[in-house]
């Protein structure tokens, strides 16, 4: 029997390479909230046919990174006091449920995959390296889901956390010492290893909280 040989393939597409390039930079702050994307443009930067480029930008529409304005263009969402409040709103009840899972059994297993976040946040905090503390924020909310072994949680926790990566960019911003952000994520680890059920409980619903008074906050300095 004859063999067929195939070339390689690339296992992510150039509309899929560019909506990762995109969707990095928004959530990073190089593309700023508001900020019109020109399909045009953008295929000229990034030496590809309009074509791609197009898929890209629906991709994060439909992820709710980018808004598409009838007769005007495409933009990068701005997030306002409401947006937040609603963001966080569905963290607490999306993440507060994977909690419940974890204390119903799993609390050795989720202390043990937030620790490389914990240890990354720490160091990070040493060096002064604000971006390095809030990867290490991102990656602890996504440990922190993972580890309640739920499938659709986790499904449900991608779309939501790429939203909160562009609250925690502006987040970093509202700690003087950045000690306490990492403070705040070792008492929750904790909590959550062998602290009464509602303690934990209680910690993950007032980190939320705070993080939302903190960007109202900011959301409001912006807009004075």
């Amino acid at each position: 029997m004859s063999v067929v040989e195939f070339e390689p393939v690339n296992r992510q597409s150039t509309s899929e390479m560019i909506a990762d390039r995109l969707r990095a930079a928004i959530v990073h702050g190089t593309l700023r909230p508001g900020s019109q994307l020109v399909e045009a443009d953008l295929a000229t930067q990034f030496d590809v046919s309009r074509g791609p480029v197009r898929e890209a930008m629906q991709r994060l529409v439909s992820e709710g990174l980018l808004i598409s304005i009838r007769h005007r263009g495409i933009f990068v969402i701005e997030l306002n006091p409401q947006d937040v409040a609603d963001i966080y709103r569905a963290r607490t009840a999306l993440e507060g449920g994977a909690l419940n899972l974890i204390l119903d059994g799993r609390r050795d297993i989720a202390h043990a995959a937030l620790e490389p976040s914990i240890t990354a946040m720490t160091e990070c905090a040493g060096r002064g390296d604000a971006t390095g503390v809030t990867e290490a924020d991102y990656a602890f909310h996504q440990a922190l889901v993972a580890s309640a072994d739920s499938p659709r949680l986790m499904r449900a926790a991608q779309t939501l956390l790429i939203e909160t990566r562009m609250c925690l960019g502006a987040l970093q911003t509202t700690y003087t010492d950045l000690g306490e952000q990492v403070r705040e994520h070792v008492g929750l680890r904790e909590a959550i290893a062998s602290a009464p059920p509602k303690k934990a409980r209680d910690l993950l619903t007032a980190h939320m909280t705070d993080a939302v008074a903190r960007l109202h906050d900011l959301l409001d300095d912006d807009t004075a």
